[in-house]
């Protein structure tokens, strides 16, 4: 028989398990259960599937600055409670998920092939992550004050 493939891996286990949604427990369920695989990837693939899924499993979106933006404010409340909460775990992961999105922004940034409309888009992402993570708490006023003072952005 041949082997499977993750993709139908996956459809197989949220149908066997009836997950309707992704949290914490789904996410680290599906991990296990389709181990070895990435984050990156188990998350692309759980995006194709339509579920709700929610931060930070989700992860940083950067297709738009309004799903860049969304991501990191609720990325910010979740960093925020896991702080308040003395759960250092789970703010570093948010962190970390930050990090990632902001090594993705600026790969698309330097690649040769990557048009100069979209170098300046991701640069422009990567300094906005950049400011979620040298300074969480400021960010929303931030990007308010950002969006409204900077044409990078207006496609949105």
């Amino acid at each position: 028989m041949p082997h499977k493939s993750r993709k139908q891996a996956l459809r197989e286990f949220l149908a066997a398990e009836r997950i309707t949604a992704i949290g914490e427990a789904e996410w680290q369920a599906a991990l296990r259960a389709l181990a070895p695989i990435s984050e990156s990837y188990l998350r692309d693939l759980l995006r194709e599937t339509g579920l709700a899924f929610a931060q930070p499993y989700a992860g940083i979106r950067q297709k738009s600055f309004a799903d860049l933006e969304r991501d990191l404010r609720e990325m910010l409340a979740i960093y925020t409670d896991a702080m308040r909460a003395g759960d250092r775990q789970r703010a570093r992961y948010c962190r970390r998920q930050a990090i990632a999105a902001k090594d993705r922004a600026r790969f698309v940034a330097r690649n040769p092939k990557t048009s100069p409309e979209k170098k300046a888009q991701k640069e422009e992402m990567a300094q906005w992550i950049l400011v979620w993570l040298e300074n969480p708490e400021v960010f929303p006023a931030w990007v308010e004050i950002r969006k409204r003072y900077c044409s990078s952005t207006d496609s949105t």
